[in-house]
């Protein structure tokens, strides 16, 4: 789980400074509404994707034969509940809607950027590599005790 949080976090910071960049913007630009229409798009944006990748690593870890179901879930479940939370505040007078949606728009794609850009990067084992002398005539002892 440390690792899972560490990964999330990682994902999270540039979502994070985008929204600090879009609080500043839409402070400018709207005024005290907009900027608090940027807090609640970032904070809104980085808690969805946050629970939603600690979720599929869970099920990755615990049942992998459900990860690629479990993701289309996730997506399908993370996108009702936006559409959700947009029509409950379709109609607030508490944060500018326009720069809400902007900044929701920014910090997803910085999201999936960053998410793309440390999966590319990171090195991830396919193969085993202990399989090999696992699997060879006589196992580790023979290969080793040589």
């Amino acid at each position: 789980m440390q690792s899972d949080m560490r990964e999330v976090l990682r994902i999270a910071t540039p979502t994070a400074a985008v929204g600090a960049i879009a609080t500043l913007v839409g402070g400018l630009v709207a005024g005290g509404k907009g900027a608090i229409g940027a807090v609640m798009g970032c904070v809104v944006v980085i808690l969805f994707m946050a629970l939603g990748q600690l979720a599929l690593q869970w099920v990755a870890k615990s049942m992998p034969h459900l990860f690629q179901g479990m993701g289309l879930l996730v997506y399908s479940v993370q996108l009702v509940l936006l559409l959700g939370l947009i029509m409950a505040i379709r109609n607030t007078t508490l944060f500018d809607l326009q720069v809400f949606a902007l900044t929701l728009v920014a910090s997803v794609i910085t999201w999936i950027i960053t998410q793309t850009v440390l999966h590319a990067r990171s090195k991830t084992l396919y193969v085993d590599p202990e399989a090999e002398s696992r699997n060879a005539p006589g196992g580790t002892k023979g290969k080793h005790d040589q």
